[in-house]
């Protein structure tokens, strides 16, 4: 796993790029959470491929655990990747609120990532 470090409006965001899946679980998310709260970074970017497929179906209760302490912790987070392939109504409501707010954000390319924290 590398943190390449992006530095926008006095923002220091975390690009996590790793050729593994590196979210199976709650406690992985929260590990994640954390390492990047010590480094000091405001946001995290985060790609799909590296999360499990358990946290987009949401009776897993994965994502909203790992979400709700990224808002805990006033942590942004973007997760990149292609979403289209959720058809469940629930996820994709989901992923819609979430982009309402702000603060997590589900996008389909990295520079769209970078653009929504820069503002």
């Amino acid at each position: 796993m590398l943190i390449k470090s992006h530095h926008i409006n006095n923002i220091k965001i975390a690009e996590v790029i790793s050729d593994d899946m590196i979210i199976q679980s709650v406690q992985d998310g929260l590990d994640i959470l954390g390492d990047i709260y010590y480094q000091g970074f405001d946001k995290v970017i985060l790609y799909e491929k590296n999360i499990t497929p358990g946290f987009f179906d949401l009776k897993t209760k994965i994502a909203g655990e790992i979400l709700q302490k990224f808002s805990n912790y006033r942590i942004g987070l973007a997760i990149v990747g292609d979403f289209s392939k959720y058809k469940s109504k629930s996820m994709k409501d989901f992923i819609f609120e979430s982009n309402t707010t702000k603060h997590i954000n589900f996008v389909e390319m990295l520079e769209a990532a970078l653009e929504n924290f820069s503002k």
